[in-house]
């Protein structure tokens, strides 16, 4: 039997139930801060997107390059698509990812695999050790 969600004490429903101050006062230091100071303009009308897809209850994916707008409860479940710089990652936000930022789920850097040197390459460079 899964174990039903909870953050901080409280259940998915009473998160979203709440308002905006109260569950601020919920979230860690950095997130309780942007959300006290007042979500930036292009923040809010991320916030008006993710409300507006929400109540149309039609599965239409929001793409943002707002890597700094906190996820918040209403956003959970909702697939989202998050620019990393190059290109638009799909994201689906789970209730786990609640007090987190959305840039943190979208990397921006990927692991380099060194391939062997190619044509053209210095002459210091085509050295290739023997195993």
């Amino acid at each position: 039997m899964p174990r039903e969600f909870t953050y901080r004490g409280r259940t998915l429903e009473e998160l979203q139930s709440m308002p905006l101050d109260q569950l601020a006062d919920l979230m860690p230091a950095r997130i309780r801060r942007t959300l006290k100071r007042g979500l930036s303009p292009e923040n809010k009308k991320l916030l008006e997107k993710v409300k507006k897809v929400r109540k149309s209850g039609n599965g239409a994916e929001i793409r943002t390059h707002r890597r700094d707008m906190p996820v918040l409860p209403e956003m959970v479940g909702l697939k989202m698509r998050v620019h990393n710089g190059k290109e638009f990652v799909e994201v689906e936000i789970t209730p786990e990812m609640i007090g987190h930022y959305l840039g943190e789920f979208a990397m921006t850097n990927r692991i380099v695999q060194h391939g062997r040197p190619g044509k053209g390459a210095t002459r210091s460079s085509k050295f290739i050790p023997l195993k």
